[in-house]
């Protein structure tokens, strides 16, 4: 069963389109895509999976699980970064293990988008309110990293740099993906309890394109991937291995936490996933405006170059597999 979830993951038509970016990559072909368009598909895939996420949360009424699961989320997001910066700091100064932790603690919107591409090529059932617990594990995890920074840093800090709260909160919580997360959410949500009919007329934008540009996307992807790989020979082996083994870590973490909460298995892989995965976009922004004595090419190659394509190629099918074994009541 799950070398059937392997390989079928493998060879779905978006993983199949992300080999094909890294593939063209790596074989220097003068393959590219313009540069707006990977940004408008991207903030397409945010809007669908919102709106909709809105729609099933509307319809659950926050009845159980919603709420204990999206507490739970934040919690993981909390907890994570502190986890890894106690790893990280066997190796790294207190800058780079912060900044890397909260890369690791937050999210990566892509990978849980594949999760779900996965779940439904394998009639597994799951519920749209994920969507919230996606939007709101991000920001928690960038706050975390900061903190740990201006607690653990050195009095005498090469760069000294006031951090002005307000501004580091106003962009962790209302970046742009978690702005147009929530802010689609709410549609749907909206939607869904006062004009239901509405819901069919953006069917056609919100449903049967989104496969398709899924696959444009991580078309596009993959070619940002391989370019992110070949630059990780500077990162050091000790910070290659983190980047794999901490997702797996994370990813049991998830499943004890899935467990206790009883979460149905589309659900459950949900979760794994958002506490595996890693942020590549919002972290990264934030960290190089506050905490510029930490190296860029620490926290966005590992998180790009290899716990992104390992998560969306191996980690998915991986973690099906690790609910269906840690839940056996729902498996």
């Amino acid at each position: 069963m799950g070398q059937n979830l392997f390989i079928q993951n493998a060879l779905s038509p978006p993983i199949l389109f992300f080999f094909l970016g890294a593939i063209a990559y790596a074989l220097k072909s003068d393959f590219e895509i313009p540069a707006p368009l990977p940004k408008l598909f991207s903030l397409y895939l945010l809007l669908a999976i919102g709106f909709k996420g809105g729609i099933e949360l509307q319809k659950s009424n926050f009845g159980y699980p919603v709420l204990p699961t999206v507490i739970a989320a934040i919690v993981m997001s909390l907890l994570i970064p502190l986890i890894c910066f106690l790893i990280l700091r066997l190796k790294f100064d207190v800058f780079n293990a912060a900044a890397i932790s909260a890369a690791y603690g937050s999210i990566s919107a892509v990978t849980f988008i594949t999760a779900e591409s996965f779940l439904e090529s394998q009639n597994i059932p799951f519920d749209g309110f994920m969507v919230a617990a996606l939007a709101l594990m991000e920001s928690p995890a960038i706050i975390i990293g900061l903190l740990l920074v201006k607690f653990g840093a050195p009095k005498d800090r090469p760069i000294k740099r006031k951090m002005k709260w307000g501004s580091i909160l106003h962009e962790s919580m209302l970046n742009g993906s978690v702005y147009l997360l929530l802010g689609s959410l709410l549609i749907g949500f909206l939607t869904s309890a006062i004009d239901p009919s509405d819901i069919k007329k953006m069917e056609p934008f919100t449903g049967e394109l989104f496969y398709g540009a899924e696959c444009f996307f991580l078309l596009d992807m993959g070619i940002v991937a391989a370019q992110r790989l070949a630059r990780l020979n500077k990162t050091g082996a000790f910070l290659i291995m983190f980047s794999i083994f901490m997702p797996i870590v994370n990813a049991v973490l998830g499943s004890l936490v899935a467990r206790f909460l009883n979460l149905d298995p589309g659900n459950a892989l949900l979760f794994v996933v958002l506490c595996a995965s890693a942020s590549y976009l919002a972290v990264p922004t934030a960290m190089r405006m506050t905490v510029p004595e930490a190296r860029p090419s620490y926290y966005i190659s590992t998180t790009l170059g290899l716990t992104f394509p390992f998560n969306i190629i191996i980690g998915i099918p991986v973690y099906m597999g690790l609910v269906n074994t840690m839940i056996p009541q729902i498996g």
